[in-house]
């Protein structure tokens, strides 16, 4: 067995039996490419790599033949490999990804000059339709030249897609290995979300109750991070609201702050109305404390904090940020499981909303939950496992 197939469907399976063509260019950014192959690998995918000279001047061949356990394409033979793997045959790759694309090779691209191996396989599959993802990484300056963009947006009419690289100082640095791999997910997978806008919101509000203390909870935010990202994998174009929590958020998913229950408030009203779907798994306060300015003093033996009761969010989206279309998904949380089914049901009710999803709070900072979905009709579905899977479960049944 090659070591390869050693870390293969580690991760996930998200990939099996996606064949991925790795394109590397003669960026510095190539160095990359190894882990990149590796990570593609541990969620699945066959990767077959292709270089073109100046990347080999960068790191060898071998390289990637010992990261992917197929070897390195890096001139073009009788066997014609561009037309094995990107021609119209009866089972191309599934992705051309060209990670680095330097300058040279984009415009190349977009004129349609084959001098490279990558060149040819990019020429090829556009030829053939197989979809393709460029990761740019270069100088500034490079990236910023007039006739580069044009020749970017050039492609993009031909149907390529990009991932912008990030901007530091003077670099256009490689996207991290993590947004390019669930780019790769997210194009060689079944795209059923695809144009579907989706708005998550998740956290918990943090109230302020003085200047430096603040009222909160133990919601962690990890389920809204799950369906954001399985949400992106399957297509939608996905906004994710984040409260007061220490995970961390995707890069490649746009993502708004809030800290208390009004400025959740300010968002919503700000909002468009053109989202098909709102997930509202936020762990909302439903008091904030009366703040008191400044610090409240130490050493008192009594302390009471005046409560208000909060704006009922749920009515705020339903005023503010949907169409006849958006479908609405709430959550509820119930300490005890034999009530989780009616609680649920009449937080659907009162509020003429789609789905509530019910989860016990043993679910609040876990990896692992377990819920129960209930449609308008009180039909319910039960899942149990790890928040990604069950993500999944809950975009199947809300699509």
């Amino acid at each position: 067995m090659h070591p390869a197939d050693e870390i293969r469907h580690i991760k996930s399976k998200k990939l099996h039996k996606k064949r991925i063509v790795l394109g590397v260019t003669g960026s510095i950014a190539a160095v990359e490419t190894i882990h990149l192959a590796r990570e593609l690998i541990r969620h699945g995918a066959e990767v077959y790599p292709v270089m073109t000279k100046s990347a080999t001047h960068i790191i060898h061949p071998y390289s990637l033949e010992f990261a992917t356990g197929n070897k390195t394409i890096t001139e073009l033979t009788g066997k014609t490999e561009h037309i094995y793997f990107c021609g119209k045959t009866k089972k191309p790759a599934d992705l051309l990804l060209i990670a680095p694309c330097t300058a040279n090779t984009i415009s190349k691209i977009a004129h349609g000059i084959d001098d490279t191996p990558v060149t040819t396989f990019a020429t090829t599959a556009i030829g053939s339709q197989i979809p393709i993802i460029i990761v740019p990484a270069m100088h500034i300056s490079m990236y910023n030249h007039k006739t580069l963009q044009e020749n970017i947006s050039r492609c993009k009419k031909m149907g390529i897609s990009f991932i912008e690289p990030h901007i530091t100082k003077n670099k256009a640095k490689i996207a991290d290995i993590e947004e390019i791999v669930e780019h790769v997910i997210r194009k060689t997978g079944k795209q059923d979300y695809k144009n579907k806008k989706i708005l998550i919101i998740g956290g918990a509000t943090a109230e302020p109750i003085d200047d430096i203390r603040i009222l909160t909870n133990r919601s962690s935010g990890k389920t809204s991070i799950a369906l954001a990202k399985k949400a992106f994998e399957r297509g939608a174009e996905v906004e994710l609201w984040y409260g007061h929590g220490k995970e961390k958020t995707p890069k490649y998913i746009t993502v708004k702050n809030f800290e208390t229950t009004n400025d959740l408030n300010k968002l919503i009203k700000k909002t468009n109305k053109k989202h098909d779907y709102i997930i509202l798994c936020a762990a909302i306060a439903d008091y904030m404390p009366k703040k008191q300015d400044g610090k409240i003093p130490s050493g008192k033996k009594r302390l009471t904090i005046q409560l208000l009761p909060t704006p009922k969010i749920l009515q705020q989206l339903k005023t503010h940020a949907t169409n006849k279309k958006t479908t609405i998904v709430a959550f509820k949380a119930e300490e005890k499981k034999h009530l989780l089914k009616e609680k649920a049901y009449n937080l659907l009710q009162k509020n003429q909303i789609d789905y509530v999803v019910g989860n016990t709070l043993s679910a609040f900072g876990s990896d692992k939950t377990e819920i129960l979905i209930v449609d308008k009709k009180g039909k319910t579905i039960y899942k149990k496992g790890k928040k990604e899977e069950i993500a999944d479960h809950i975009l199947d049944t809300i699509k």
